[in-house]
């Protein structure tokens, strides 16, 4: 006679993703349970959504699944009660769209093309500045020194001080109970965020004064959604710009390098063919999967894939499991470039919140794989990667490399 069948694995442990051992847990809920009810976990119960179908029905309905930073917000911890951050991506309509339709301008299609030569040109200035033959940290000297450049860029911030907009990052997406955490409570995630808004009020109050021009603190100072924000969904705000604009591409930068070294034959079709360069892309984005997750509080009593949600219940999207779906995507687990529709995973998100800045991540990615083809670099990783103790960014926070003469 046949027992029970053993639990389900807590898919929101950290420690999956610091290992990367997170696959295996995910196929069998997709296979068995693919909205399941994990009645006890550190962050209280919740469901998991792991099929591409039914994390795109959540996704397209915010009506019925909430982002409100009032509910809960969108990461599988709630946020400390009364030091909620709201920002626009938790929100619902209206006061979502309004706020993000101040910056959205940024990313528009002609300021992108204004912004490819400037990007090109500090690629091609950190890849000929790396040392030959000896190992050094691409998470560094390039995933985190090209992301911090686009964000100062961004914000039109001060260049020498840069990679405080990484550190602000990785304050506010650090576990807390990770071992070698940046910061160690949420007292002093709020202190450092606190400095951060103290330093951002500073430049707003300058361009607030000025003329209104192109970067995204002008731009917020001067719309009518933005410029008079409460001091939380200030710091909520850049804390979002900060990090959509920083941890996505810099672990997108490093994941796909591994990638890409690991299955050496597809950078070989990019080799023989350039018009490959958006799927190799797209592919490198969606085989890292830089978020993990996103949360949503049902709004109603409903109903997904046969399931029962209450009103109340916290709904968490894995997008790693939804873009690992063998229904939905060819042989998920290969690293192929030139997949049919390749842009259609899910580590952007989908519907009203998917990823504001998408078009720049994907040509910032497709500008440094150029340059690196263009150079024809020997490029080897020396060792490990380190992932991050996080269930919700999927990071790495170094890689040895070393560039063969």
């Amino acid at each position: 006679m046949n027992g029970p069948a053993p639990a389900y694995a807590d898919v929101s442990d950290p420690r999956l993703y610091r290992e990367d051992s997170w696959r295996p847990h995910f196929a069998r809920l997709r296979r068995q349970d693919p909205v399941h009810r994990h009645e006890q976990s550190p962050y209280g119960p919740y469901w998991s959504v792991t099929r591409y179908a039914d994390i795109m029905r959540v996704e397209l309905d915010p009506g019925t699944y909430s982002s409100a930073s009032e509910l809960g917000g969108i990461q599988i911890a709630d946020q400390p009660k009364g030091q909620e951050l709201p920002n626009f991506i938790r929100m619902d309509p209206p006061r979502h769209t309004a706020q993000r339709r101040t910056v959205a301008p940024i990313v528009a299609p002609t300021n992108l093309a204004n912004m490819e030569a400037t990007i090109r040109q500090r690629t091609e200035a950190v890849l000929d500045g790396l040392p030959r033959g000896q190992p050094f940290d691409w998470v560094d000297r390039v995933s985190t020194e090209l992301t911090a450049m686009m964000l100062a860029t961004l914000f039109d911030f001060p260049w020498q001080d840069r990679r405080k907009l990484t550190h602000w990052s990785d304050v506010a997406i650090a576990n807390i109970e990770a071992p070698d955490a940046v910061v160690k409570s949420e007292a002093e995630r709020m202190a450092e965020l606190t400095r951060m808004a103290e330093t951002m009020a500073a430049l707003w109050q300058e361009r607030a004064s000025q003329p209104p021009k192109f970067d995204l603190i002008s731009m917020m100072a001067h719309a009518e959604a933005t410029k008079a924000m409460p001091m939380r969904e200030f710091i909520g705000n850049f804390a979002l710009l900060i990090v959509g604009g920083n941890d996505t591409t810099r672990n997108s930068m490093t994941g796909g390098l591994i990638a890409v070294l690991e299955n050496p034959a597809e950078l070989d079709k990019v080799r023989a063919d350039a018009g490959l360069l958006d799927s190799l892309v797209s592919e490198v984005i969606r085989y890292q999967t830089p978020v993990i997750h996103m949360r949503r509080t049902a709004a109603k009593d409903t109903e997904l894939a046969g399931r029962a949600i209450r009103k109340g219940d916290k709904v968490v999207m894995w997008y790693v499991s939804g873009n690992r779906d063998e229904e939905a995507i060819d042989e998920p687990e290969r690293f192929v470039v030139g997949r049919p529709k390749a842009r259609q995973h899910l580590a952007f998100g989908a519907g009203i919140h998917r990823c504001v800045g998408d078009r720049l991540a994907e040509m910032q990615l497709k500008i440094l794989w150029e340059e690196i083809l263009k150079r024809d670099l020997a490029l080897e990783i020396a060792g490990p990667p380190v992932r991050l103790y996080s269930n919700f960014i999927r990071g790495i926070r170094s890689l040895p490399v070393v560039i063969h003469a």
